[in-house]
């Protein structure tokens, strides 16, 4: 069977990236947006490009109706909790209610394609640092608007599967960075070596907490856990998705400087500084592997790499 996908949200940053992914593996790859923005694909063979508001019921069903996809990858969303204390309205009608209009679309279609969701590890809150690394099973307990429009969205995939049959995977996704990701800790290290090195700024990196520990999955590795997901997972289970190790703040940074070779002092600021932050965030992948045979393949120093390269090119 010709394998068709739509991935929502495909011009985020791991949507983008797992457009690429599927189009290699010669798959007809249809990718929707919601505002077109500066990383858009061209038209080619066997990629389009559509617009589609997860919001309009109407345009959701149009598409997949047109489409016909055997697959859905579901990320289109408001992905920032910082985004959703100001906004917790729109976070909802964005991540809640498209997220609804998307199952009702494919529940009403003939043959129902496999839906993998971008769920998160916001779902968990806070997590006793003796059920670390977190399983599955951990209780749902978000701290954010964000974290609860992402539970809504797990239980929505699981309700969908069970009461409608709808072959449905979630992927709770951990910290996830790589080429082209802005707004994390080695994304704003990278990208302050750059321009130290084009002599942008001076030889100072601006930092917020560096004691956290934290996991960074490589973007390509979490593309793969999309794909593997999609082939292999169990209808209407859960999976974490999540790198195999975790590094303190401190030593990616470290990591980044001895990569880029530049030498620079660090000076923390109030800006970067959170009122709370989390000392360990780790997921079990125990059951991903279990079931899909997935595993992260990258290094945080091939990661920091690619990184590098990428905004060495594009600053």
């Amino acid at each position: 069977m010709n394998k068709i996908a739509i991935v929502t949200g495909a011009e985020g940053f791991i949507g983008s990236h797992l457009v690429k992914f599927l189009r290699a593996k010669g798959w007809q790859v249809i990718g929707t947006y919601q505002i077109r923005g500066s990383n858009s694909f061209p038209n080619l063979s066997n990629l389009r490009f559509v617009q589609c508001d997860l919001r309009d019921r109407k345009q959701v069903a149009q598409v997949l109706k047109k489409y016909q996809p055997t697959y859905v990858f579901h990320l289109g969303a408001q992905s920032l909790p910082t985004v959703s204390w100001v906004d917790p309205v729109g976070t909802f009608e964005s991540n809640i209610m498209g997220s609804l209009h998307l199952f009702e679309a494919v529940r009403h279609m003939k043959r129902p394609p496999i839906v993998v969701s971008a769920c998160s590890s916001a779902e968990y809150g806070h997590v006793p640092a003796a059920a670390i690394p977190v399983t599955e099973e951990q209780p749902l307990r978000p701290l954010h608007p964000y974290g609860i429009s992402k539970v809504c969205l797990d239980l929505v995939a699981r309700e969908y599967f069970l009461d409608y049959s709808i072959p449905a995977v979630n992927l709770r996704l951990f910290n996830t960075t790589g080429p082209g990701k802005t707004n994390d800790a080695p994304s704003d290290f990278v990208r302050q070596m750059i321009r130290i090195k084009k002599g942008l700024q001076p030889p100072v990196v601006e930092v917020g907490n560096l004691k956290p520990h934290r996991a960074f999955l490589d973007v390509n590795d979490a593309v793969n856990g999309f794909y593997l997901a999609a082939m292999k997972g169990k209808r209407g289970e859960a999976y974490n998705l999540c790198a195999s190790r975790t590094h303190k703040i401190a030593d990616v940074l470290q990591i980044a400087m001895r990569l880029s070779g530049v030498k620079a002092e660090t000076r923390p600021v109030a800006r970067l500084m959170r009122p709370s932050d989390e000392k360990v965030i780790f997921g079990s992948t125990e059951k991903l592997r279990m079931d899909t045979a997935w595993k992260p393949l990258r290094s945080i120093e091939q990661t920091l790499g690619s990184m590098l390269e990428h905004w060495n090119r594009v600053m």
